[in-house]
C-alpha cells in the first residue's frame, strides 16, 4: 500500500529533506585527467537531483571551516535550502578520496565533520518525506528515531553505517543490523554489497525480502550498469539502466536516483515510474565529474519513459 503523503504538512513545507554529511571528494580516475576537489557527500546529489525535479529540498548537515563559499552558492543557485547546514568553525569537512580501477570503488577517509546530534533536528521540522544517509557513522539510532517524529516516510540509505576505517582511512565494510533503527523504515535503498552487509545474504532477493520483514514498504538495490532492483508490494522489479551519452565518473549516481525517486514518490506517482525517474536521474550524474552533470526535468522524464515501457511491458 503507498503510503498517504498528501495530507502531512503545511504549504511551506518542503517535499525532501536529506540527513548526512556533505563531502568533499577528491576524484581519481582513468577517465578523469587532472583529479580535483569537487562537492559531494548525499545532500548535494540527492537535493540537486531532486530539486531538478520541482520538489522543494532541504538538508541537516555540519560542514567545517574548508567548506567552500563556492559550494553554498552553488548549492543555493540549484535550490537547495541551506537552513539546516551548520558550520563547525574548529572542524574540517567530511573529505573522502575516491580512486576508480576498472569501475572499481576504493574510498579513503581523510577527514570527518561532527556527528549530527538529535538537537540538531528542529521541533519545528516539517517534511512529506526525510531521507537519512550517513556517509561516515554520522547519525545514530538515536537521531532516527527523532527524525522518525517528523515524517510519515522515512527513507535510509545505510552506507555509511556499514562502513569500518582503519588507521589509514581506507574503507571496508562491516556487518551492521539494527533491528530498532530497520524497523522505522519505510524505503530503504542501498547498493548491493550493502543490503549484503546488513542483511548477511548473498542472494539479493533473499536479502531484500529480509529488509522489508523489518517493516520497509520499498526496497531499492541499485547495481550500477546492471540497472536496480526494486521490491514493493511482494513483488520483484528489474529497472533497466537509463542509456547515457557517456560515463565518466559514477559517484553520486546511487544518490541521485533515489533523490529522484523520492521526488516523484512525494507526488504520488507510480512507484515503478519512480524508480525509472531515479535511473534517468543517476545516468545524467555519470555523464560528468562529481556533480557537474544533471538532468533538467524533461530530460530526466524522457529517458525516464523509455525503460518505463519496457519495465511495466
Amino acid at each position: 500500500m503507498l503510503i498517504d503523503v498528501s495530507t502531512m504538512s503545511p504549504k511551506n513545507a518542503f517535499d525532501l529533506v536529506t540527513v548526512g554529511h556533505f563531502a568533499i571528494d577528491t576524484i581519481i580516475s582513468p577517465k578523469i585527467t587532472q583529479p580535483k576537489a569537487t562537492l559531494g557527500g548525499p545532500p548535494t546529489y540527492v537535493s540537486v537531483a531532486a530539486a531538478k525535479l520541482d520538489a522543494k529540498v532541504s538538508v541537516i548537515s555540519k560542514v567545517g571551516s574548508d567548506f567552500s563559499d563556492d559550494y553554498l552558492t552553488w548549492l543555493q543557485n540549484n535550490r537547495v535550502d541551506l537552513s539546516g547546514l551548520k558550520h563547525i568553525s574548529n572542524a574540517a569537512t567530511t573529505h573522502f578520496i575516491i580512486e576508480y580501477k576498472d569501475w572499481e570503488r576504493q574510498m579513503r577517509l581523510e577527514a570527518r565533520a561532527p556527528p549530527i546530534s538529535p538537537m540538531d533536528i528542529p521541533d519545528s521540522l516539517h517534511v512529506k518525506i526525510i531521507h537519512a544517509a550517513p556517509i561516515a557513522g554520522e547519525i545514530s539510532g538515536e537521531v532516527v528515531a527523532r527524525l522518525r517524529k517528523h515524517t510519515k516516510v522515512l527513507s535510509l540509505d545505510p552506507q555509511g553505517l556499514v562502513r569500518v576505517f582503519n588507521g589509514r582511512g581506507n574503507v571496508s565494510h562491516k556487518r551492521w543490523q539494527d533491528p530498532e533503527v530497520l524497523g522505522q523504515i519505510d524505503v530503504f535503498k542501498a547498493a548491493a554489497q550493502e543490503v549484503q552487509a546488513v542483511t548477511g545474504a548473498n542472494n539479493l532477493k533473499t536479502a531484500m525480502k529480509l529488509i522489508s520483514d523489518y517493516a520497509a514498504k520499498i526496497v531499492i538495490v541499485t547495481r550500477g550498469m546492471d540497472g536496480s532492483s526494486l521490491f514493493f508490494e511482494n513483488q520483484f522489479y528489474d529497472i533497466p539502466t537509463c542509456k547515457s551519452n557517456i560515463v565518466i565518473d559514477p559517484t553520486g549516481a546511487g544518490d541521485a536516483y533515489i533523490g529522484a525517486f523520492l521526488a516523484e514518490y512525494a507526488r504520488h506517482k507510480d512507484v515503478l515510474w519512480c524508480a525509472c525517474a531515479g535511473s534517468a536521474a543517476a545516468s545524467f550524474v555519470v555523464e560528468g565529474v562529481g556533480p557537474e552533470r544533471f538532468g533538467e526535468r524533461h530530460e530526466v522524464y524522457e529517458r525516464a519513459q523509455r525503460i518505463y515501457e519496457k519495465a511495466v511491458g
